[in-house]
C-alpha cells in the first residue's frame, strides 16, 4: 500500500470509487430494510438478521461519502478487490489482518464491521495522517528487520536454519531469540494472540533495494496459517505478484498447490493448518 497511492484516469477512478461505495451502500440498505441471507454481502453479517447498530452504520455511511467524493482510489483494482470481498461474503465474523495502511483501509474495515480488522503499517507519520480522518480504524506501527536487497540470500539461507523450518516445534515468530531472520517477532501481542481468518499482504514497501520488502510478512503469514487450531483454512492474499521477490517467496512458502485464484496482480491462497500433522515436512511446499 504505497503512500504515493496511485491516481487513476478520471473515468477509471470514478468507476472504482462508485463501485466501492455501491458495495458498502448495498450492505447498509440490506441491513436496514430486509433480512440478511446466509451468504450476506459482508462477512460479519452472514447468517444474521440483526440491523447494524448506529455506530457501525455511521462509519459505513462516512466510508461511502469518502469514496464517492475522493479522487484517490484504492491501490487494488475493482476485480482484485472482488476476490477478497467474495471470501468475506462467504464467512462469518472474521479476524482480518492487513499488512499495510492505505486508501483502501476504510473499505476493508467497512467490509468487516463486526469482526476484527487490524492494520500493520511501517510509517508512523502515515498512520497519523490516515487515522486523523478515520479514527475508527485500528492500526499499529511495526518495524521490519530486512531489506529487499537481502531477498535472494534470505531465501537460500533459511533452508539451513532449523528455526525457520516447518519441523521446528517452537514457533519462530513468538521466540524473540529465534535465529530465523524471516520471522517477524516484534509485532503487537494481539497479532500473535489471535487466529486470523484472512491475511492481506500489501505492504511493506518493496520496490527499491533499501525497502523492507515483503519477505518477512509472507513467511510470518504462512507460519500463523499453519499453526491454526480453529476449523477451516487461512485465506492469504498477496498483492503485487508481478514483482520478482513477491512471486519467489509466494512459491516458496505459500505454495502453488494452495493457490486458488489469480486476478490481475493478486494471488489468493487457502493455507491448511499443519498443527495436528503427524509427520513434519522439512519444506513448506
Amino acid at each position: 500500500m504505497l503512500k504515493n497511492r496511485n491516481f487513476y484516469s478520471d473515468k477509471l477512478w470514478f468507476f472504482v470509487a462508485v463501485a466501492i461505495a455501491g458495495l458498502i451502500a448495498g450492505v447498509v440498505l440490506i441491513a436496514n430494510f430486509g433480512n440478511v441471507s446466509q451468504h450476506s454481502l459482508l462477512c460479519s453479517l452472514a447468517g444474521s438478521y440483526k440491523r447494524i447498530d448506529d455506530s457501525i452504520q455511521t462509519q459505513q455511511l462516512q466510508t461511502i461519502l469518502h469514496y464517492a467524493t475522493s479522487h484517490v482510489t484504492p491501490q487494488q483494482s475493482f476485480s482484485e478487490i472482488s476476490v477478497s470481498f467474495n471470501v468475506l461474503q462467504s464467512l462469518g465474523s472474521c479476524n482480518f489482518l492487513v499488512f499495510g495502511l492505505g486508501h483502501d483501509s476504510r473499505m476493508w474495515s467497512s467490509f468487516n464491521p463486526r469482526g476484527t480488522t487490524l492494520f500493520l503499517e511501517e510509517d508512523p507519520k502515515w498512520i497519523q495522517t490516515v487515522l486523523k480522518d478515520a479514527t475508527h480504524l485500528k492500526a499499529h506501527h511495526v518495524s521490519y528487520p530486512t531489506h529487499l536487497s537481502e531477498a535472494d540470500e534470505l531465501i537460500k539461507s533459511y533452508r539451513s536454519e532449523p528455526d525457520c523450518l516447518p519441523t521446528n516445534t517452537k514457533s519462530p515468530i513468538t521466540n524473540v531469540h529465534t535465529q530465523c531472520k524471516l520471522a517477524l517477532t516484534g509485532l503487537p501481542k494481539e497479532v500473535y494472540d489471535k487466529e486470523w481468518d484472512l491475511i492481506m499482504i500489501d505492504a511493506p514497501r518493496g520496490w527499491f533495494p533499501e525497502a523492507p520488502g515483503r519477505m518477512g510478512a509472507i513467511y510470518t503469514a504462512v507460519v500463523m496459517a499453519r499453526a491454526r487450531m480453529r476449523p477451516g483454512v487461512t485465506h492469504v492474499f498477496l498483492h503485487d505478484i508481478d514483482r520478482r521477490v513477491e512471486k519467489m517467496f509466494a512459491e516458496e512458502f505459500l505454495c502453488k498447490k494452495y493457490l486458488v485464484k489469480s486476478v490481475g496482480r493478486l494471488w489468493h491462497f487457502e493455507i491448511p493448518s499443519a498443527a495436528n500433522a503427524t509427520e513434519k515436512s522439512e519444506t513448506f511446499c
